[in-house]
């Protein structure tokens, strides 16, 4: 799912890929604000047909548990 939420934030959201580690945090690292991270949320709801509680959402703060969440989610459906 990592892989998959990576080429996400890089097609999407125009994130440089070298930047996009597990470790990475949304804020810290590449810059998000919460506009952004309302977006790639909705993008995953849709893409995924989960719903993603909000907040959950705001708890998550690298690529790698958001990836891991989205990951539970999908294999709950």
């Amino acid at each position: 799912m990592f892989e998959e939420v990576k080429k996400m934030l890089v097609d999407e959201m125009s994130i440089d890929a070298s930047e996009i580690t597990e470790n990475a945090e949304f804020v810290k690292d590449l810059g998000f604000n919460s506009l952004e991270i309302a977006d790639l949320v909705v993008m995953c709801e849709e893409k995924y047909g989960v719903d993603i509680d909000e907040d959950r959402a705001h708890t998550i703060i690298t690529v790698g548990d958001f990836a891991d969440y989205l990951a539970e989610l999908c294999a709950e459906k």
